[in-house]
């Protein structure tokens, strides 16, 4: 078939431009968006008399087979045809002659590859979106089956303070809760209508644009016709949105690799989602942790990628537009991929409490809690820090902890301290000292499981 714009040229395109310039190898997930978007523009064309309602009908019913036989493998996909677009319209033409050359009146690729990233966009958001809360709950669905564990917090990768195991679940529904609020954020900018922009200008028909916004459920319609021809902020902010995503995945990943280690010894990972190793029998490798982590590399590329993209572009639509979905989609199913697998791996794995208590002393970690004892006391804070800070030194040299000190080897360094010192010092009574809200202790801990049990619950 004849090429959309071959009216004016009068020579064959070359084959190796073909081959160069075609998109169809990546961009034919987009037909069911396209399809989508044809049917809306084409109810608007017969709303407006630009063709006819049975014209409409016949295109819209040719558009539904056209995409089952996509779904179902049974296209042929030609070089040629360079794009999903121009494969859909080809066909439609292919089967209903002129009605089937009606639909692209008062459109133009520009704006229905806009549309249809747009739509796909959308839609790719509301995914991540339901993805990320199921990551949410497989970390809050831990919290009561970990209730009893203590974990020693870490700063510099040095043992710090300690934390209920809980406060490190939610943490990470936290970073997932401000990843999901860029996506709705994002998906506000994402969410506008660029359909009747046509090639950059707009039209002289009498186009209803109001109405396929309706159709298609974009909250408003683009200002701005030369703008929006061309716009790629959205998606820029989209793959920006999804390397912080896979930066939230990386850290966790980075977190439970070093906890599986032998010197860490704090977790044990579901066999299903390790592997061994070619010459070494013994060994279990975190391997799907570590490809995740490895994949992230691939995400953030996409940011600079898309920006360096558009840095240079002048407006309105330029032809290097089209690469944009390659930065787009592998993003985009790296890290669907990487959130589908994450919740079967945070549901398995068990923390080894044997390991943890056994060691759980290690590290002084109750000693900001006495600082902080001597600080309601009256002792400035310096002062006890540097009181602390002499104490423990004197604990290394006698291989001793905090709370084997007695009250007079206590008192000799700060006359101040009483027999509730002891209150506080141990590890576990650190944590339960612990009271400040969003901290790591026992009732803060207790009350964000309850306030993140009730928010996941009502979410949608």
């Amino acid at each position: 078939m004849a090429k959309a714009w071959g009216g004016r040229f009068n020579q064959d395109t070359d084959p190796r431009v073909e081959a160069f310039t075609e998109s169809i190898s990546f961009d034919r997930r987009l037909y069911e968006v396209d399809v989508r978007g044809s049917q809306a523009h084409a109810t608007m064309l017969a709303s407006v008399g630009l063709i006819t309602q049975e014209e409409r009908d016949q295109i819209c019913s040719t558009l539904n087979e056209i995409k089952a036989e996509i779904k179902a493998g049974d296209f042929e996909f030609k070089a040629a045809l360079e794009d999903i677009h121009m494969h859909i319209e080809s066909a439609l033409i292919a089967r209903i002659g002129d009605t089937g050359r009606k639909l692209h009146t008062a459109r133009s690729r520009n704006d229905q590859v806009s549309t249809d990233l747009r739509l796909y966009v959308r839609d790719a958001i509301d995914t991540l979106d339901e993805l990320l809360l199921e990551c949410q709950r497989s970390f809050v669905d831990r919290c009561d089956r970990d209730a009893d564990v203590i974990l020693p917090g870490y700063t510099h990768l040095q043992r710090a303070q300690p934390v209920k195991a809980a406060h490190y679940w939610l943490a990470y529904c936290e970073k997932f809760q401000r990843d999901r609020d860029r996506l709705a954020d994002c998906r506000k900018r994402v969410n506008v209508s660029p359909l009747g922009a046509a090639a950059l200008a707009g039209t002289s028909l009498p186009i209803d644009r109001d109405m396929t916004a309706k159709l298609l459920n974009f909250a408003s319609v683009a200002g701005n016709s030369l703008d929006v021809s061309s716009d790629r902020d959205y998606l820029a902010e989209f793959v920006f949105c999804m390397s912080l995503i896979s930066a939230h995945l990386s850290t966790w990943c980075e977190e439970w690799i070093i906890w599986f280690t032998t010197e860490f010894n704090f977790i044990q990972l579901p066999d299903a989602y390790t592997t061994g190793s070619s010459i070494m029998p013994q060994k279990r490798n975190p391997d799907v942790l570590e490809l995740m982590r490895g994949k992230t590399a691939r995400v953030m590329a996409a940011v600079p990628q898309v920006l360096i993209l558009l840095k240079s572009l002048p407006m309105a639509y330029n032809r290097d537009l089209q690469e944009d979905k390659l930065a787009l989609f592998d993003a985009f199913d790296t890290v669907k991929a990487c959130l589908e697998l994450t919740p079967a791996i945070v549901s398995g794995a068990e923390l080894k409490r044997e390991q943890i208590t056994a060691r759980l002393e290690d590290g002084f970690l109750d000693a900001t809690a006495l600082m902080e004892y001597l600080i309601k006391k009256g002792v400035p804070m310096r002062t006890g820090h540097g009181t602390v800070g002499q104490l423990v030194a004197k604990c290394e040299q006698t291989k001793s902890r905090l709370k084997d000190l007695s009250l007079a080897e206590l008192q000799e360094a700060c006359e101040l301290i009483q027999q509730d010192v002891y209150e506080v010092l141990g590890t576990e009574n650190a944590m339960k000292a612990l009271q400040s809200y969003g901290s790591g202790g026992e009732k803060p801990v207790a009350d964000r499981v309850a306030h993140w049990k009730s928010a996941l619950k009502s979410s949608t």
